[in-house]
């Protein structure tokens, strides 16, 4: 069933002033230099986090990537205020520099990430994101093309479903679950959320999800995980994003889930160390850091950000500004 309320009723952006405080002394420096400000809402969703840079930077332009049809129109109604300053384009957000080509932006301000699904593929019951309820096993975030949950949990080997619910879901009964999927596909073929629920609760032990949750929960991320290529795709889209940034640019990322955070620490840690090898005397310019962090760890909401939007309770906020040009990153200061 599909939720009709406007799409600001729907979407709470996690976060939201504290990315907007990040993002904004590069976009005030650009516009003090007489630059349009270009930020990029890698993640766009619902359009949250976008409506309230647009509104607080009268002179941004934001390009807004998302892999999610729907999302991309419903943001689109919700921006329709600042359509002369926004480009919105159906990509997955490693593809930002083909994106960023085609616009014919050559390096932008700021860049953003709410990783994970979205409010919106949660609520809508019909795409198979949540085990809360009943509903078609899919949890494609583009449900026009790849493989769905139904897919894998059909077709993958038992062994591959191991691997992936281990690693993906970090989940100790991951040798149950598979065997139990394996067993139960034998009879009848998985169509629903509601069928695979049941096989995982009859095999995880009551007493386990009195401490980790719902018994389903780490399998349908392992299984979101894998239709949507999501960390093999971070994996490129982090260093592409540091990639984009002018000088003096800021990238902000949120995370939900340590898998997720571990991929966004290694590439911004990797800016923000000097390269020279241990026991080289002098640090040359090459070797020098090219990012600095903006923040002591991984920064979290507050209890009143999480009493408000309790989706919010597992984010991880990390934020670098590029402080060096390298060799693949165009300085628009320059020209």
């Amino acid at each position: 069933m599909s939720d009709d309320r406007p799409t600001g009723e729907r979407h709470v952006p996690v976060l939201r002033e504290r990315c907007i405080s990040l993002l904004e002394p590069a976009l005030l420096a650009a516009a003090a230099a007489g630059r349009t400000p270009v930020v990029v809402d890698a993640t766009l969703g619902m359009g949250g986090h976008s409506e309230s840079l647009l509104a607080r930077f009268p002179q941004a332009h934001l390009v807004g990537i998302d892999r999610d049809l729907q999302a991309l129109a419903l943001a689109g109604e919700r921006l329709a205020a600042f359509s002369g300053r926004t480009d919105l384009v159906h990509a997955v957000y490693d593809e930002l520099p083909e994106v960023l080509e085609d616009l014919g932006i050559d390096a932008v301000d700021g860049v953003l990430f709410d990783l994970g699904v979205s409010s919106l593929q949660l609520d809508e019951r019909e795409r198979g994101f949540a085990y809360s309820y009943d509903a078609p096993l899919d949890m494609r975030m583009d449900t026009s093309v790849g493989q769905t949950a139904a897919d894998v949990v059909n077709g993958y080997s038992e062994a591959d479903l191991l691997r992936i619910i281990r690693a993906w879901g970090e989940e100790k009964f991951a040798g149950r679950i598979s065997s139990a999927i394996v067993a139960a596909r034998r009879d009848a073929l998985f169509t629903t959320t509601g069928q695979l629920v049941d096989v995982i609760r009859a095999v995880v032990p009551a007493g386990a999800a009195r401490t980790g949750g719902h018994p389903a929960k780490r399998t349908f991320q392992a299984l979101r995980i894998e239709v949507n290529e999501e960390l093999t795709v971070l994996e490129r889209a982090i260093p592409a994003a540091v990639d984009s940034l002018i000088l003096g640019g800021r990238a902000v990322a949120m995370s939900y889930h340590s898998l997720e955070d571990k991929i966004v620490k290694a590439a911004f840690t990797a800016g923000t160390r000097s390269s020279a090898p241990v026991g080289f005397p002098v640090e040359l310019e090459e070797h020098k850091p090219y990012l600095k962090s903006l923040t002591k760890g991984t920064e979290a909401p507050t209890e009143q950000e999480i009493d408000e939007n309790p989706r919010a309770a597992s984010a991880k906020l990390r934020a670098v500004e590029r402080i060096k040009n390298t060799r693949t990153t165009k300085d628009r200061n320059a020209s």
